[in-house]
């Protein structure tokens, strides 16, 4: 039987900006995250991204070596929290899935924003927020369209979420799962969700920030 787990970066609504939980599990990511929500948290987690791979102790243990030889953004010594921006915590996991190989699944999760990839050249990148429907004006229950197949479509169901086929969705798995589909998945499964999708005719990315 394979022995197979996760290495999970999580993010919480009660953290700043660049703080993340990097840890490891062998049940699900999704499992892990309402185990650790606790009266010592206000809000749940957030799966920000995953490493799924038989090596996950490994991969766990190099991602945690790999911020602590070159910084001290450990917050605590003794915990799994680091004060490093989740785009760049995902980097590393890409770094160790190219060593990995196709043995190893990276999954980029919910309505995180675009990957960093900036940072993997040496450039600087200011940390870009998370998307969300309010913001740009849009409104629960209007209609967002694919833009790989305009006949798709999906209602707004919250500020971050869509209903598509009865269920609610995150856009960058919707975006996966349609791609997925047609048979036609980027290799490292990652979306930006918002850059796929329309509302009247404009790109959600595209769409100005309603000043509050």
């Amino acid at each position: 039987m394979i022995n197979r787990g996760f290495v999970y970066v999580l993010t919480n609504p009660s953290f700043r900006d660049d703080w993340v939980k990097i840890g490891k599990s062998k049940r699900l990511p999704e499992v892990r995250g309402r185990e650790l929500y606790n009266t010592a948290v206000p809000l749940p987690y957030e799966i920000y991204a995953t490493l799924q791979t038989e090596k996950y102790n490994e991969a766990e243990r190099m991602i945690h070596r790999s911020i602590d030889r070159i910084s001290d953004l450990r917050i605590n010594k003794g915990r799994e929290f680091f004060n490093i921006a989740p785009e760049a915590a995902y980097e590393i996991l890409a770094d160790i899935k190219e060593l990995l190989g196709d043995e190893a699944i990276l999954e980029l999760k919910g309505d995180n924003v675009e990957v960093a990839k900036e940072v993997r050249k040496g450039t600087k990148r200011k940390v870009s927020q998370q998307f969300d429907f309010y913001s740009r004006g849009v409104k629960e229950g209007d209609v967002i369209r694919f833009i790989g197949d305009e006949t798709i479509t999906a209602i707004v169901a919250s500020d971050r979420q869509v209903l598509f086929e009865n269920e609610k969705w995150y856009l960058s798995p919707l975006v996966r799962e349609l791609y997925t589909r047609q048979g036609n998945v980027s290799s490292s499964g990652a979306y930006q969700g918002p850059a796929y999708f329309t509302f009247e005719g404009t790109k959600l990315t595209e769409l100005s920030i309603i000043e509050e």
